[in-house]
């Protein structure tokens, strides 16, 4: 076992994925044996996309380095983004964090889920975004099948720039993930200045998406669409929005190493991981940090990412055919 081993994190220090990464090395290294010491190395720079790529044609194989990643690192690969030099096949993942998160609106648009989203599809809005093809993309397309009147404004630094933007009523309706929702939007829903419409859901062990635990009491957006006439899981638009949803959320952040790395110490790795899902102070921390979402670890992650990482080229050019006739968005890919 490395006495040191060393975590890249395609992003800058603060953000999102820079927080989990944090958080988690501090727990493995007290679930691994040795408490090795973890260093965490940011290298942001486009999108994620550019220290990933550096992971990707330096990292070796001997166990002492490591990759987390994201949404906005597993879509770009999805897509086949041009910048993109690495492979999510050549990686092996010890652990993942699920998140969810909540879609919500200024409080004109009505308090019941008909009334709010018959009002969306009469009134145009704005819902003010990252990018086309970041962690909200999932989200836009949900609006889009819903038929609601929802016009992104790109170009946000991050989703607390979108939910300042919604706070300000430049936008009507907005979304944050679990944890940033809880922080943040909360307090917005309690003093009426925002009222919640779905979340996105969790997924299950059979791959449905189901009602998030954190927010029981909402629809799903699956369970809107589904509920429209003729809608069905096997739409094209509906298997797109799983195959994002189930990269970017149900799998948000992920640990991975190379695929080569010892098969013991793999194990050592997987096993420490697998821990931590019964070590109640890791669940009563990981519960604050980013909700009441239980890691997938081993290789239930391995088959996930694996399937969730599979978009077949027709379903690939759906989604530039999209962008391009919906918003105008042109995404170039290889």
């Amino acid at each position: 076992m490395p006495d040191t081993l060393t975590w890249t994190v395609p992003f800058g220090v603060g953000g999102g994925t820079d927080v989990w990464a944090r958080f988690m090395s501090h727990w493995m290294a007290q679930s691994l044996p040795s408490h090795p010491a973890i260093v965490v190395d940011n290298v942001p720079g486009g999108g994620s996309i550019t220290g990933t790529n550096l992971f990707y044609t330096r990292a070796q194989p001997n166990g002492e380095e490591m990759l987390v990643t994201s949404a906005s690192t597993q879509f770009p690969a999805m897509l086949q983004d041009p910048r993109v030099r690495f492979d999510y096949a050549k990686w092996t993942p010890i652990i993942a964090a699920p998140t969810g998160g909540v879609v919500y609106v200024q409080p004109r648009f009505g308090k019941e889920t008909a009334e709010i989203l018959d009002n969306l599809r009469e009134e145009p809005t704005k819902f003010a975004m990252q990018t086309p093809t970041g962690l909200e993309m999932p989200v836009m397309l949900a609006f889009d099948m819903l038929g609601l009147a929802v016009e992104p404004v790109f170009g946000m630094r991050s989703r607390g720039e979108g939910r300042l933007a919604f706070e300000r009523g430049e936008a009507g309706v907005d979304f944050q993930t679990t944890s940033a929702y809880f922080s943040s939007v909360t307090p917005l829903v309690e003093s009426g200045q925002a009222v919640p419409l779905f979340s996105l859901g969790v997924m299950n062990e059979e791959g449905v998406i189901v009602r998030d635990p954190a927010f029981p009491d909402l629809p799903t957006f699956s369970e809107l669409y589904l509920a429209q006439p003729g809608a069905s899981r096997d739409d094209v638009a509906y298997e797109v929005f799983h195959k994002f949803f189930a990269s970017g959320y149900a799998l948000q952040k992920l640990l991975l190493v190379p695929k080569q790395v010892d098969a013991e110490l793999l194990g050592r790795y997987r096993a420490a991981a697998k821990d931590l899902t019964t070590n109640e102070a890791f669940i009563a921390a990981a519960r604050q940090q980013v909700g009441p979402y239980e890691p997938v670890v081993g290789e239930v992650a391995a088959k996930q990412l694996a399937s969730a990482m599979e978009l077949s080229d027709a379903r690939r050019q759906w989604v530039v055919d999209w962008l391009k006739d919906r918003y105008g968005v042109r995404v170039v890919t290889r």
